[in-house]
């Protein structure tokens, strides 16, 4: 029975102490802490180590051309090489398979990232698709340059000038590790279009297109420009093929490498001829000279 507590006596506390929680244990001062373990060392370290062997091949992001002026050029990571090997390994699975047949898991298993990681730093599948070619803007923007430097001189504007401008960075772009699958996704893209890569041809590629066509039709004012927009599909096909194709090894008996960049002066004189076949000769354009652009 239990004891009542009337005015003279103590209440009895050893059920109150036995029901009180446990008071917490003071936290050890931080010099006593535990260290980290060595596994947790490693991991932390392993995930501050560059990843893939995309983040070596790929250090460099220029290729020089001939003069010491770079011939192509890709953006550099924003962050760390884990966020370029994503971005690498994106780009070689979207070439070998295209893109529909890639899966973020397989993009994060080709990285050697987790599948979260590729989420975070580009989001969706269409976002990571999108940030290749943004990584390539230095290179479209470098082949606008060429262009413009080839109109702008006081030498006659000549078809093999514009040809290059157009053909000499891709095939520069091609030769070097950083961008060997891009163009082989570009023509797979081309052959069997997606309306993700419709939307990436619109945004980077349409503007250039139509600098080089308008400079085109400078050298054959007679031609109608729907002439001269299908020799730069035609252009743009042999060029792409020329980078892509591995069939011409087999056809050469092995005696061919396939985008073989010692092939290039062929390829431009190939084009070259296609432009005056169907075209025609092209007219004779110079600058002004500045006498007369004054008087």
């Amino acid at each position: 029975m239990p004891r009542r507590h009337g005015p003279f006596h103590a209440p009895d506390t050893s059920e109150v102490i036995q029901a009180s929680p446990p008071r917490p244990a003071a936290k050890p001062p931080k010099a006593a802490r535990p260290q980290r373990s060595a596994r947790t060392s490693k991991v932390s370290a392993a995930a501050a180590a560059p990843t893939h062997s995309a983040a070596v091949t790929h250090s460099a992001t220029t290729k020089q051309a001939p003069g010491g002026a770079p011939a192509f050029a890709r953006a550099a990571p924003e962050a760390t090489n884990r966020r370029q090997s994503i971005l690498l390994a994106a780009e070689k699975l979207f070439a070998q398979r295209g893109y529909h047949a890639v899966s973020m898991r397989d993009i994060a298993a080709e990285a050697q990232v987790p599948v979260a990681l590729v989420s975070y730093h580009y989001g969706a599948k269409h976002e990571l698709y999108h940030a290749i070619f943004e990584s390539w803007l230095p290179s479209i923007r470098r082949r606008r340059g060429l262009l413009q430097a080839a109109m702008a001189s006081d030498e006659a504007l000549s078809l093999e000038a514009v040809l290059a401008a157009f053909v000499r960075p891709l095939v520069a772009m091609n030769s070097d590790p950083a961008g060997q699958y891009f163009a082989k996704m570009a023509a797979r893209d081309l052959a069997s279009p997606t309306p993700e890569s419709e939307q990436a041809q619109l945004e980077f590629f349409d503007p250039m297109a139509h600098a080089f066509i308008d400079a085109l039709q400078r050298l054959f004012p007679k031609r109608t420009r729907a002439d001269v927009a299908w020799c730069y599909q035609f252009m743009l096909g042999a060029v792409l093929h020329h980078l892509s194709d591995v069939r011409v090894e087999r056809l050469s008996n092995r005696t061919a490498t396939a985008a073989d960049p010692a092939r290039e002066p062929m390829l431009l004189a190939f084009i070259a001829a296609g432009f005056r076949g169907a075209l025609g000769e092209p007219a004779v354009t110079r600058k002004a000279a500045r006498g007369r652009a004054g008087g």
